[in-house]
């Protein structure tokens, strides 16, 4: 039985686990789940002030505190962005990272630079008309454009998502690459639909010879297909060292 770290990306929180989580702990692994900073039940937090440097503390410090050893790190969506910092601090306490659909950022990148110029303007200019100049206001039109389209699905995510501090997507990472490249590193994409603003990051998945997975579900697949995710994230998991040729794994049934 393994240790997981699942978090969250832009605009959730922990509780955008939950069934991925009950089903992993179900088959009697840990999972943790946490909420970074000003997300989820941390809303309370969010301010100007909140960057990528707090959520890399947010999840160095649950590795820290719950002393893990051998943890499969799994980060979704915005939070691709921690893995390059957070290897260079905890390497010694994860045994595989995961993007699942998540971004891929080079030291001295932020979040925008990998996005499509379009949308990165986009972005900036919702916060500077909707969001006091430094936050992304959260609203369902977000679901549409991550695939969910079940109706009592997005009647209960919606509620539950939370405004995004601009400075996430605006901070460069500065990170020694050499820990994250040292660990087993796979890249799960999903493809019904797939999401054009990740193109950049597979292709570069794949430029460094990780591990390369597929999901028939839209962005929020640890919402819309559950136990294809558990079931998905437990052969990465116990797939073995890495080493040998890479190769796309066939999708795994929905």
């Amino acid at each position: 039985m393994g240790d997981y770290v699942l978090v969250h990306g832009a605009m959730h929180g922990g509780w955008c686990w939950r069934f991925v989580r009950d089903l992993l702990s179900g088959a009697g692994h840990r999972v943790f789940t946490p909420s970074l900073t000003g997300q989820g039940e941390h809303r309370h937090l969010l301010g100007p002030d909140v960057g990528v440097a707090t959520h890399v503390r947010d999840v160095t410090g649950l590795l820290d505190y719950e002393d893990l050893r051998d943890a499969h790190l799994v980060l979704h969506s915005y939070a691709g962005i921690l893995a390059g910092p957070v290897a260079e601090r905890a390497a010694a306490r994860l045994a595989s990272v995961t993007f699942l659909g998540a971004f891929v950022v080079r030291p001295g990148e932020c979040l925008l630079d990998v996005e499509p110029p379009a949308t990165a303007e986009r972005y900036r200019a919702l916060a500077a008309s909707d969001g006091d100049g430094w936050y992304l206001p959260a609203d369902a039109s977000f679901l549409t454009r991550w695939g969910v389209t079940d109706e009592a699905l997005r009647a209960w995510a919606a509620p539950r998502l939370t405004d995004f501090p601009l400075r996430c997507q605006t901070d460069t990472v500065d990170f020694d690459p050499g820990p994250l490249a040292a660990l087993p590193t796979s890249y799960v994409r999903h493809t019904r639909p797939p999401l054009p603003s990740l193109d950049l990051s597979l292709s570069r998945a794949d430029a460094d010879g990780w591990d390369i997975h597929s999901l028939p579900a839209g962005h929020d697949m640890m919402l819309e297909a559950p136990e294809a995710t558990a079931r998905l994230l437990t052969r990465i998991a116990e797939r073995g060292e890495p080493g040998g040729p890479r190769r796309p794994s066939p999708s795994p049934p929905p």
